[in-house]
């Protein structure tokens, strides 16, 4: 019997002609990037900060990074070297299992969900999505939120073309709109 993996490396195979196994294209990270928002920043409270890591670190199961400013900009009372979001990057096995509770879970509550863009490829193989709501993923209770953040979700293959890694994430299972 053919596991998962196999049938999905036979249809790349079939579908783009590749005569290597190795040459089929793969996931290799997921980042997860959550911005903290302005009021972060005018108002340097660090209880935000923490509540970001916090979420972060329940949705994807492991402990964030907090990503720092590389400009000063005076205009939105930012320094350089503040706080200004928290990232995550993942890979193997939990990559495998955040890419499931995505697909399977997260998306599926997402208020009118018709599927994800097509349009979201950034020409060398990458697909980046947005989520406005953190509350979509199960691990995050409602009740203790006290506001709305949206992340952006990269997935990263080792794909050449757009249409192999289009093709390798719905071969995993991402639901694309028709």
């Amino acid at each position: 019997m053919l596991t998962s993996r196999e049938v999905l490396i036979d249809q790349m195979c079939k579908t783009f002609g590749y005569k290597n196994v190795m040459s089929v294209p793969r996931l290799e990270k997921i980042v997860i990037n959550m911005g903290l928002g302005k009021e972060y920043v005018l108002s340097k409270n660090m209880k935000v900060l923490e509540t970001g890591l916090q979420e972060l670190s329940l949705i994807t199961g492991q402990r964030p990074v907090v990503t720092r400013a590389k400009l000063s900009i005076a205009s939105f009372k930012l320094r350089e070297n503040d706080p200004v979001g928290v990232m995550v990057t993942l890979r193997g096995k939990r990559m495998y299992e955040f890419f499931e509770r995505l697909v399977n879970i997260a998306l599926p509550r997402v208020r009118d969900f018709r599927g994800v863009s097509t349009k979201s490829f950034d020409g060398r193989g990458n697909y980046t999505l947005g989520i406005r709501e953190q509350i979509v993923f199960p691990e995050i209770d409602i009740a203790k939120v006290e506001k709305l953040r949206g992340m952006n979700i990269t997935f990263v293959t080792s794909a050449k073309t757009d249409t192999e890694a289009k093709e390798l994430l719905a071969c995993l299972g991402m639901p694309f709109r028709k």
